[in-house]
């Protein structure tokens, strides 16, 4: 039972030329998920900027708050469409822009 490692190279070899097939994606497969992660994302910013607008229109804050929280959610819901369209650097740029929004509405209060 002595194989000073001559078995171990085969079976590192093997290992390398799978990982090398794991390595490679499907580009579509990429795009795809790049696409639903867009349009995720874009969708539960657009829920929360929503849920935010409504418990500050019920509060004491200024109009500009739940307004801001609502152009943000806007802009957050373009952002989710655009990304079902394959738009998704478009579409993350606007996601971070509707974040910004909704930060700066809430600077207000």
């Amino acid at each position: 039972m002595e194989n000073d490692g001559e078995g171990g190279r085969e079976d590192d070899d093997e290992d390398d030329d799978e990982s090398d097939v794991e390595d490679e994606e499907d580009p579509a497969q990429v795009a795809r998920r790049a696409r639903w992660t867009a349009s995720g994302a874009g969708a539960l910013l657009t829920l929360a900027g929503l849920a935010a607008a409504l418990l500050r229109l019920t509060g004491p804050a200024p109009a500009l708050v739940p307004a801001a929280y609502a152009l943000g959610a806007a802009v957050c819901a373009l952002a989710a469409f655009l990304g079902s369209r394959g738009r998704t650097r478009r579409a993350l740029w606007l996601l971070i822009a509707g974040v910004m929004v909704m930060a700066l509405g809430d600077q207000f209060d």
